[in-house]
Formats: structure tokens, sequence, C-alpha cells
């Protein structure tokens, strides 16, 4: 939810319709400054204030000793029903809500830590061990959970750590006395089985095994660029006033050759919609999962074991050390302001991180040296020619706005500050509402009594726990202004700058032989030197993620000269040209672009319409359209049918292939069979054979098939799929390289090995120029090649 919770913009659209209308025209016409200096006093405590409590208090991001009970339990029922994925889940839900250092929290840990170990995942299962011990976890429980460390470090081939772990139980029993309950007895059975098995591999050690080096992967041709941090010396950074700051190729550059490598400044994750609640009387909580159950917090690493926040419920990190830098760097203010953040939306947590990042020092500098070109924001010349006379940590200037006084475009609070807010062009009414909702920010902030740490006046250790101000004045401090009006600039920004972090996300699916990933938006960002690029609706670049790491590499040979393009949404392959247009306008461009050009200036249709459209129901010629009729294009049959019934018939069927989806996921392939094959069926009366849609069928019948085990009807609606994604992506785009990695897991499962590696060298090639030689996918693949490699030949030549 990148914007506000919808209670809070109907909100603030009244408190906007219920201004004087001379107040209305000056805020629309004031600059950053001058809004937050009007506007500042509108947030009424017994209006929108109130509003704002109300959400907070369903968003839950505190701590409830009522939830980690249920979570608890929750964990236990599915551990006894062998869930123990599932169970991980809830004991780290569980774990979230218990105070630190509890011993409630510690039996979490312990009950996670039995979990993980049914997981095989010895290692974590470890980590937890230790954390229930340092959380104080109940002594007479102890020598089991010493029991399950010692099992782990005997599966890990630590024998002498194993035997360590032992003896302290044994020590411990001695202390404890004579135990006689059934339980006790089968503790001792245990230990005593633990030791006979360390005893014989003591004995008869396993063969070593020859050490695996990890295969030297070709390492990527990288030269950095002198001017542009993270980005190769094959760009070049240029500027002017119509296409702004934007990277041109200095050289010739090749398909998959590495462009630019960059951190985000900033990036925050998204929470999953169920986090706010539709009734504050809600009684049952949520087990649903959501990226915040499923991600680090700060580093965006998939989670296992989770280390909970010690002061809220939201955050959840991947160790100790994630939790601990957060909270050092940004994570000690915001704690206290979870639910609101959660309530206000992505966009504005993005801007108040942004700025405690950057401290106040910085910021502070910026915004003074801003309202000197506040005069001619609605100049664009004027404000272009301010911009590139910014200033640097040094007092110099440079021509291209965001370069420090060495000419150098760094990834740094400079640059992201010099991204444009387009003030002038946003709606009054949205800028209404990101301006009060930065103020309740940092009204919260000085209520809380976390100013001084906001502004960096006191030490680390003041910090951890929030004091409640001596203020009693509803009016910001004049600091605590400057930060409003930077993080105003920055949730404005966002529209046209924001990146989202993407990852691929195994979807549902009928059991899991066959892995389908899709992608799925994980947090939102900035990064400085990525927004650099233009759009076009027909890229030369694809760009990948690693945690918080973006890389760009071009996705087709750029010759020196020409610019850089990202797509940022609407590819021409997905939508048609008057659809990109009106989505685009967010961006407050028309976009130029010569793919956009190309279908605005021909009177032939765009490959988009010719592919997905409708087909005649009685002879399945392509039909043609009127205004509100379509025709059909063969003379002899001169059938029409109304636009709004084929409309129909398509939404019917896209209804009835979510149910036989549905039916999939509740492992009844069967009934899902029959109903896709039926789909499939209609859907060859009244829709191109070239439709994505008809792609989609035969792409979810492959999935069935494959649920079934039955591998070679699997392979042929997978085939027929890539036929259709083909006709619309082409033969190197990304969802090609998407397709034929499912089409190789099916042909390896069905031990079709000679079209198994020749999907897989395919594969390989167009996923390896998107995603790089180091990506998830490309070295699943090599495992997968290796594995087949390794038969007989006999069996290699038979297939």
């Amino acid at each position: 939810m990148a914007l506000p919770a919808e209670e809070w913009r109907l909100c603030a659209a009244r408190r906007w319709a219920a201004l004087e209308p001379a107040l209305r025209e000056r805020l629309a016409a004031a600059s950053l400054h001058d809004t937050l200096r009007l506007g500042c006093g509108l947030l009424r405590p017994e209006a929108e204030a109130a509003a704002l409590r109300r959400l907070c208090r369903r968003a839950r991001a505190g701590k409830e000793p009522a939830a980690a009970r249920f979570y608890r339990e929750e964990g236990n029922r599915l551990f006894g029903r062998r869930h123990y994925g599932a169970a991980v889940r809830l004991y780290s839900q569980a774990a979230s809500h218990e105070l630190p250092g509890s011993p409630e929290v510690s039996v979490c840990f312990a009950n996670r830590s039995a979990a993980l170990f049914h997981l095989g995942r010895f290692e974590v299962c470890l980590e937890d061990i230790a954390r229930a011990e340092s959380h104080g976890y109940p002594n007479r429980l102890l020598p089991k959970v010493l029991l399950r460390k010692a099992e782990c470090l005997l599966c890990l081939g630590r024998l002498q750590d194993a035997a360590d772990a032992l003896s302290v139980v044994e020590n411990k029993i001695a202390m404890d006395g004579i135990m006689t309950s059934p339980a006790h007895q089968t503790l001792l059975k245990k230990l005593s089985q633990l030791k006979i098995k360390i005893h014989e591999k003591e004995s008869c050690p396993e063969p070593a095994r020859e050490a695996c080096d990890d295969v030297q992967r070709n390492s990527e041709i990288w030269e950095e660029n002198d001017s542009i941090s993270g980005a190769s010396s094959s760009l070049s950074l240029n500027f002017d006033i119509e296409r702004g700051r934007h990277l041109v190729a200095s050289q010739d550059i090749l398909p998959g050759q590495s462009l630019l490598k960059e951190e985000a400044f900033v990036s925050v994750l998204c929470p999953g919609e169920s986090l706010l609640l539709q009734d504050s009387r809600e009684t049952v909580w949520d087990t649903r999962v959501t990226n915040a159950d499923l991600y680090c917090h700060r580093c965006l690493r998939q989670l296992l074991a989770s280390v909970p926040c010690r002061g809220c419920s939201y955050a959840k990190y991947c160790s100790q050390n994630c939790a601990d830098v957060a909270w050092e760097q940004y994570h000690r203010t915001e704690c206290s302001l979870g639910a609101l953040l959660l309530a206000l939306g992505v966009f504005c947590h993005v801007a108040l991180r942004t700025v405690l990042l950057a401290g106040f020092a910085e910021v502070s500098r910026l915004v003074e040296w801003s309202h000197d070109g506040d005069k001619d924001i609605r100049n664009p010349e004027a404000r272009c020619k301010h911009l590139s006379e910014a200033p640097d940590t040094r007092g110099g200037t440079r021509g291209i706005p965001g370069c420090n006084d060495n000419g150098q475009y760094q990834s740094s609070y400079q640059a992201v500050f010099n991204l444009l807010p387009h003030a002038e062009k946003h709606s009054p009414e949205h800028k209404f509402l990101c301006m009060l909702s930065v103020v309740a920010i940092c009204k919260q902030l000085q209520e809380a009594g976390l100013e001084a740490a906001v502004l960096n006046q006191e030490s680390s250790e003041k910090w951890s726990k929030p004091k409640t101000s001596e203020k009693t004045s509803s009016e910001l401090s004049p600091e605590l202004k400057i930060m409003a009006e930077a993080m105003l600039r920055h949730v404005l920004q966002l529209q046209c700058n924001a990146q989202a972090i993407t990852v691929m996300q195994e979807s549902e699916s009928g059991d899991g032989a066959v892995v389908n990933k899709k992608p799925v938006r994980l947090a939102t960002a900035f990064f400085p030197v990525l927004s650099l690029l233009n759009h076009s609706c027909c890229p030369n670049i694809s760009v990948s993620f690693s945690g918080t790491a973006a890389t760009v590499r071009a996705s087709q040979a750029i010759p020196s000269g020409q610019e850089i393009f990202h797509c940022y949404g609407p590819h021409r392959c997905r939508m048609r040209v008057a659809e990109r247009q009106q989505l685009l306008s967010q961006y407050f461009f028309e976009c130029r672009c010569q793919a956009c050009l190309d279908e605005l200036e021909s009177d032939v249709k765009s490959v988009v319409s010719v592919r997905n459209s409708f087909c005649c129901p009685s002879c399945q010629a392509s039909m043609q359209v009127g205004e509100d009729m379509l025709y059909c294009s063969n003379e002899a049959c001169a059938i029409s049918v109304s636009r709004e019934s084929l409309s129909r018939r398509l939404r019917d069927l896209q209804q009835q292939i979510k149910k036989a989806l549905e039916l999939l996921r509740d492992r009844k392939a069967d009934q899902a069979t029959k109903m896709l094959l039926k789909c499939k069926m209609d859907a060859g009366n009244f829709l191109s054979p070239e439709h994505l849609l008809m792609g989609e069928m035969e792409d979810h019948l492959a999935q069935v098939y494959a649920s079934l085990g039955k591998w070679q009807d699997a392979a042929r609606h997978l085939e027929r799929s890539i036929e259709i994604v083909e006709m619309h992506h082409g033969p190197s785009s990304i969802e090609m390289g998407h397709e034929l990695f499912k089409l190789a897991q099916i042909l390896f499962n069905g031990f079709a090995v000679s079209e198994a590696l020749s999907t897989i060298q395919r594969a390989e090639e167009i996923l390896s120029v998107h995603c790089g030689p180091q990506s998830t996918q490309i070295q699943e693949l090599q495992e997968m090649k290796a594995c087949l490699l390794e038969l007989p030949r006999s069996i290699l030549q038979r297939t």
C-alpha cells in the first residue's frame, strides 16, 4: 500500500473541502516550504488526529501476549500434524509478540528449533537453541533442548561438539537427581542412543567427501565509471532541459553486459494488506503469510527463523546483526510509530526513513538551499538552471544536478534530494494529503519525545526508550518543520522515482514438483543512479534485484551514442499504446518513445491488439472492430456480435479459470483438469489462437499434469504456452526464459534427458542476459544439468 489507507484519504479530502477558498488557492500555488508553513496547523486533534488514532488501533504493531499465546498454540497444533514449515512461521509470529528476555519468548525459540530440526535446518536450529538459552529457557526443560543441540551437531558431523553437549546434559541430570517419570526415562534413553551414535561415527568415520569447489563462474566484465557511482565505464551522464539527466552508451554494449550495480539509498518492505484489519473489534488473529513475515525488514533476505524487534511486533530480521543495525540507523525512531506508518502507507515510511538515514545536518543544508529556487517553481528552464547550481559538500557547483564538485554523481542523499518532486504538477488535493500525513508523523515524533533522536542530538543510549515530550504546543518545532518539508518533497518524488524491488516468488501449486515462480513487489526504494534512466515502452535493459541491490544489464546490443532506456511498467508487448499513455500520465510526461511513435503514426493495429483479439464464434475468422459491434472479417460469414457480449464472455471465462486454480490448490487435480480443458474449448470459440489467455490456460494445464506426474502431457501443454509467449514477447525475452525454466523442470522430472539438456541451454542463454550468471534460476538449471550429465553414458545415448 504505497498511499495512505482509504479512510485517511477520505478524511484529508473532507478537510480540504472545508477550507476557506482563499486558503485552498494559496496552498495550491505554494512552494513546499510555504505549504508546510500554511498547513502545519490544519491537523486538528479532535478530527484528523483522532481519525489516525482509530486507524492505528487497527494496525496492531505492538507486543500483545494474547496474540503470542494464540500463535504459539497454533504452531503447536500444526507441529503435531507435521506441518513443520507452517509451524516455524507461527512460532516466529508468537516470538514477535512476546517481550524480549521473557521465559515465554524462550519457549517460542525452543519450539521453533524443534520444527527446524525436523526440516533438516540444523545450523538455524542451533541458533534458535542458543536464543532460547539466552532468553532464560526454563531450567527443568533444558535437557531436552540440549539433547536436540547434540543431535544437530552430530548430523553436522561435529562429533566433539556433540560429545561436549552430551556431557553438559549428563552433568545436569546428575545435579538434578534421580528421574523416574516416563518422560525422564525417554530422555535417558535418547541420551544413551546419541552416545552410541557418536561412538560408532568415531570408530568408523565416513569416507571423506571430495571437496566440491564451487564452479567458478566467469566473472562479469566490469570497469567502474569515474563519474557515476556503481556504473560501468561504458556509460556517460548527459543533461538537457527536454530529457533531464539521462545515461548514454559511450561505447558499443553487448547483450547481458552489466551496466549498473547500485545499493538502494533507502528501502522499505511493502506489508501485506491484512495488517490493517477491517474491524477494530476483531479478535481472531490473522495467520495469513505476508511479505512482512517472509523477508528481513532491513536487507530483504528471505527469512526462515526471524529475529523480532525488541519493541514492536511488526519488524523482523534475518539476524541479530541486521536488527541491531536497523535499530541504530532508523528503527529506534520508527519503532513506536509502526501502526501510524502502516496506516499512512509505504511512501510516507520511505520519506521518514530517508531523512533519518541522511541526518538532520544534511537535510537542513539542502532544504535551505532549495528555498532559493522556490521562486522558479513554475519555470522549468529556470528550475533546471537552479538545479544545475546545486551545492556540493564543499560549496562547489557542477552543470548536472546532484553531482559533487568533482563532477561525480553518487548514490547519496544529495542525489536523492535533487530528484524532481514535480510539486507544480501534483493535484492540490494530493499535495494536501501528503502534507497532512508528514505533519502527523512529525507531531507524533514530537509528542513521543523523539525529536532529539531525530535531530541527532542525543547518544544512542538515551534513545532506547522514548520519553514523553514536555512540549504541549501543537506547533512543530522549527527543526521538525525542516524535516517535514524534506519528507513532503520525498513523498512527492516517489510518484515518479519510486523503484519497486521485486523478487521471484513461488506461487501456490499442486505438489511442488515443478516450481512456478512469478515476480512479486517486495519493497519500495530510492535508487538515485537507477532513477537517471528515462522510460521507453521498448527498453534496452533489464533490472534484477538481490536483496536491496539492483543490477542493470543490457537486454540487447546497444550501439555507442544510444540512450539507455528503462521500462517504468507498461511494455509495448503487454499493452496497447492508448492504455500505455494513460498509465504513464502519472509520471507527468507524454511518452514519445519509438514504440509509441510507431503505433501512433501508423494506421496498422498494434501487435497486442491483433494477437489479443476476438475471433468469430461461427467461423473463427478474426473480428473487425466497430463502435459497439464486432464484425466477422470473413465476407462469407458476415456475423456481427456486440462488444459487450464478448467482453462478458471473456470475464466469465477468467472466473472459471480462477475456480480451476483454486481446485488445484486444494489438491483436486482431476477436477481442475476437466474445468481447464472445458475453458480451453470455450475460449477457442471466440478468442484468437494467439491470445495471451490461451497461453495462460496451456500453462495452467501443464501445471496440473505435472502435479499428477504426467510429464509428457505437461511438456506438451507448456510447449504450446511457450509458442504463444514467444509470439507476444519475443524469443529472447525474460518471459521466455521463465517459461523455458519451467519446461526444463518438467523434462528433468520426466527423465527426457536430451530434451531437458537442450531446454536448459536455451533457458540459461536467455536468463543469463536478463538476470546474470549468479541468479537463483541459473544455479538451479546448472544443478539439473550436472545431475543429468552424471547419468551413465548408456542412458544418455538411449535418450
